[in-house]
């Protein structure tokens, strides 16, 4: 094995760190399905399992279709790298915008489903969804900011007792048939005006499709997998494809079963739990669990949106700060960035996660319909072995995501979807005009390209301009650097108050350190305006300048702002209002 390869993942490493966010939506999936039905009446519940059929064959199609981005993509990106590769530029920032909402919202829902989990376990939590969604956003915030690492041994353990407890929960579930303890308040939204048909059966596919969310993550992420990569990855795309789909049929088919409804604060899992387990420390512990897991498909968002936003920082389609590292390191702005927006996120709709899946579904879904139609291309240019029913493949998973997300967004558009028609549009908007804006700038400054030779005149000497204010280790210093510098030297000081002025040109007549002192008339009685006139005389003359600003720096910033900011004020402003070089010099105390 390849030293390398000793941090990287294994098969069943890969389904424990980059699954949880597949995993951990059969506690939203199967009840969005539920909540679409009731609006029939409790009979048509039973309809649960056939719709949760057709879920899983659209799994089959997509995890087949993951296989073939694996092998074709081997080096990650998912969604963004295949639609720009393959369908162009306008793609590839759609399919960016689609991730971005994808990342935020996996924040959100997954930690509003954690939160109404374990107040399904304690009731008197129920009144306390936005605060604990908010306390756990603040924790995962600091964790990552700080910088620990998620470690697929860490996620293996968690994710085994989610796994082996839903498989519980299916199983004593499947071998009583009547649930032996009922919790929470019975509740529908039953209307006598809504008829099941087509139309509703759509609509609780399309809701439930919420289940396949996370399914991308494993093709994301084929870089960091042992070699061979691809088989690995391809492996684990498929065990991922097979639990998932395992897990949500059992789960159906007991809501079929035991006609499970929805109940104030208490979700449909909990439901199920109590129906196996009754209410006993199993319950609790299974509560605990999907609570756990769904806070580490959370924190995924945080590996996985500052990522995508440095790539787009490397593409110049975002600023270039959100490429930056900190010491730990740590995309730390863009873990900011998310932060903000899934606590916005979060405050707007009240940690209601009903009210985020439609539109969390139709984002995930957009990524889906350009990484299969981006695959379509692909066979269609290269024409291999089988390239037909590969292309055949890619094409019909295209249509299914693309009819789901279209489904979601006429049937929730009301509610809360039409943002996503501003949204996105946004986003794409504003990743193209940063583009546009790195472009021009890229032009001006000519990058890339050969400058001409450069020629200096060695008879014009260039000057060094050091501004004086007081006798000083400062000005001392400043005036030794200077002297290091090639040029006509000339210390500057302004004539803001005659006695200090007076008595400054004497002590430098005393001192004569060989560079002569200029006063300048200061009727204003601003020095930054004074020194920034005089430098803009001397460069309007041709004449090249170079301005060095030695200012005290403390060595603690409780200390900083004891300091007169004159230095960085003076320095800002010779920036952006003269063509001079603008040199600064600290000058540290204790």
């Amino acid at each position: 094995m390849h030293a390398g390869d000793r941090y990287r993942l294994t098969a069943f490493g890969g389904l424990a760190a980059l699954s949880l966010d597949a995993l951990s939506s059969v506690a939203y999936g199967p009840e969005a399905i539920v909540l679409v039905l009731i609006t029939a009446g409790v009979a048509s519940v039973t309809l649960t399992f056939p719709i949760a059929c057709a879920i899983t064959a659209l799994l089959l199609v997509l995890v087949l279709s993951y296989r073939q981005v694996i092998a074709v993509h081997p080096d990650g990106g998912g969604a963004y790298a295949v639609a720009g590769r393959q369908l162009g530029r306008g793609a590839a920032l759609l399919a960016a915008a689609s991730l971005v909402v994808d990342y935020v919202l996996t924040v959100a829902v997954s930690l509003s489903a954690g939160a109404a989990s374990l107040a399904s376990a304690f009731p008197a939590l129920a009144d306390e969804l936005l605060p604990m969604t908010l306390l756990g956003l603040a924790v995962l915030t600091a964790v990552n900011l700080i910088g620990i690492a998620e470690s697929a041994k860490v996620l293996a353990g968690p994710a085994i007792l989610f796994v082996g407890l839903i498989v519980a929960v299916i199983v004593v579930g499947l071998t009583r048939p009547h649930p032996v303890a009922v919790i929470g308040t019975a509740h529908t939204a039953f209307d006598p005006v809504v008829a099941l048909g087509v139309v509703l059966v759509l609509k609780a596919f399309a809701a439930g499709c919420s289940a396949l969310t996370g399914v991308e993550a494993i093709a994301n992420a084929v870089p960091s997998f042992r070699a061979p990569r691809v088989r690995r990855a391809q492996h684990t795309e498929v065990a991922l494809g097979l639990l998932l789909g395992g897990l949500l049929l059992g789960l159906a088919w007991l809501i079929r079963v035991h006609e499970v409804v929805p109940r104030e604060d208490v979700t449909i899992l909990a439901q199920l739990a109590a129906a196996a387990f009754g209410t006993g420390w199993l319950f609790y512990l299974t509560n605990l669990a999907v609570t756990a897991v769904l806070v580490l498909a959370a924190n995924t968002s945080f590996g996985g949106l500052p990522i995508l936003l440095s790539l787009l920082a490397k593409d110049r389609r975002v600023p270039s700060l959100f490429a930056l590292r900190s010491e730990r390191p740590v995309f730390r702005l863009g873990v900011t960035a998310l932060a903000v927006v899934a606590a916005l996120v979060l405050l707007a709709v009240d940690a209601e996660t009903h009210r985020l899946l439609p539109v969390y579904a139709v984002g995930v879904f957009i990524g889906f319909t350009l990484c299969q139609t981006g695959l379509v291309r692909h066979w269609w240019r290269e024409r291999g072995a089988r390239w037909r029913a590969r292309a055949a493949l890619n094409g019909f998973g295209a249509l299914l995501t693309s009819v789901a997300a279209l489904v979601l967004l006429v049937e929730k558009f009301t509610e809360g979807a039409w943002l996503l028609l501003i949204i996105i549009p946004t986003l794409v908007l504003q990743f193209a005009h940063v583009e546009n804006y790195y472009r021009d700038v890229a032009g001006q400054l000519r990058l890339g390209e050969l400058p001409p030779k450069p020629r200096v005149d060695s008879a014009e000497r260039e000057l060094v301009v050091v501004p004086v204010v007081t006798m000083s280790e400062v000005t001392y210093r400043a005036l030794i650097a200077a002297l290091r510098m090639r040029g006509e030297i000339v210390a500057v000081a302004a004539r803001i108050d005659p006695a200090s002025t007076d008595r400054l040109s004497e002590h430098w007549e005393r001192w004569s350190p060989g560079v002569p002192l200029v006063v300048l008339p200061c009727p204003h009685r601003s020095l930054v305006a004074t020194l920034v006139g005089y430098v803009r005389k001397q460069t309007a003359r041709g004449r090249a300048v170079t301005v060095l600003v030695a200012q005290v720096e403390a060595r603690h910033w409780w200390h900083r702002v004891l300091h007169n900011p004159r230095g960085p004020v003076l320095t800002a402003a010779l920036r952006n209002r003269t063509d001079a070089v603008v040199a600064t010099l600290a000058v540290r105390v204790d």
